[in-house]
């Protein structure tokens, strides 16, 4: 398994921060190669997404999330990952978001680019176009604030 920690500040609440990562339909919009994330229940989705030139698709669950503070999941079918999302408030008005995750990559293109840090690479973008997004609108799109 290869390992990946990345972070990002953003300059909204922490609360604005989790809310928006709690709405996975949305992940298209800063997420480099998600094509699709449907969520099933309030544990499960379902990911279509573009992996080194190929699609692949996959059900994850959420194992932990507590609002404001982490969300963290395993994928159960298609490509193993798993990860956690946690949120850091800085101050009132500003949060760093930290993303962890374990992945196993599959295939040569696949451990090229692993070993090159494509991975790591796209997601300090995928953080950097959440932030963007996230203070482009000023508030969130919605939000889930149960536990699990």
């Amino acid at each position: 398994m290869s390992a990946v920690e990345k972070h990002v500040d953003v300059n909204v609440p922490v609360r604005a921060a989790y809310d928006q990562w709690t709405q996975f339909q949305s992940f298209p919009k800063f997420m480099e190669g998600v094509r699709r994330v449907d969520q099933l229940d309030d544990r499960r989705m379902h990911w279509c997404v573009e992996i080194a030139g190929k699609t692949e698709e996959y059900d994850a669950q959420i194992t932990e999330q507590i609002p404001d503070q982490r969300i963290a999941w395993r994928s159960t079918s298609g490509p193993k990952n798993s990860g956690l999302v946690s949120f850091h408030p800085l101050d009132a008005r500003r949060t760093r978001v930290m993303l962890q995750m374990e992945y196993e990559p599959e295939g040569i293109v696949e451990n090229a680019g692993d070993k090159l840090g494509v991975v790591s690479m796209r997601l300090q973008g995928d953080l950097n176009r959440f932030k963007k997004f996230i203070e482009s609108r000023g508030v969130e799109t919605g939000a889930w604030r149960g536990n699990i």
